[in-house]
């Protein structure tokens, strides 16, 4: 598959007080992004396994996103600080796999966020199409 017929597959795992919110802002204010990420509405970013995350990537997803609250504005008061270090252990996990620290992000973004939420998709998708498909990618 060329590059330039790439399109990018983004799993974007959304907290649901914040980022979810954030994502659902952006889209009533019809801010524009493209239509590259697949959203899954998660509690809290603090629940999020590095399993699943890593599944994402091995069924094809091009990049993962985790968003979250705001350090100290988490709903459950320490899930976002869990998931910063789950964060570094999945980024050692990805090193070692051989895999681009660049397909996952994870990113705080509050529920008035939604201009930020769609910039972050457009700079994503962006910075994906330039790695290009993932190494797990089927065809």
């Amino acid at each position: 598959m060329e590059k330039a017929e790439f399109e990018p597959v983004i799993v974007a795992f959304c907290c649901n007080w914040c980022a979810y919110a954030g994502a659902d802002l952006a889209g009533t204010s019809r801010f524009e992004y493209p239509p590259n990420v697949r959203i899954v509405r998660v509690m809290c970013s603090g629940r999020i396994d590095p399993t699943i995350v890593l599944s994402a990537l091995r069924w094809g997803a091009d990049g993962v996103l985790i968003a979250g609250c705001h350090p100290g504005d988490c709903h459950y008061a320490k899930g976002n600080y869990m998931m910063e270090r789950r964060f570094g252990f999945l980024k050692e996990v990805l090193n070692h796999l051989g895999i681009e620290p660049e397909r996952l992000k994870l990113e705080w973004i509050s529920a008035g966020e939604g201009g930020k939420f769609a910039a972050l998709i457009r700079d994503m998708t962006r910075v994906i199409k330039d790695l290009g498909p993932s190494p797990f990618r089927r065809t």
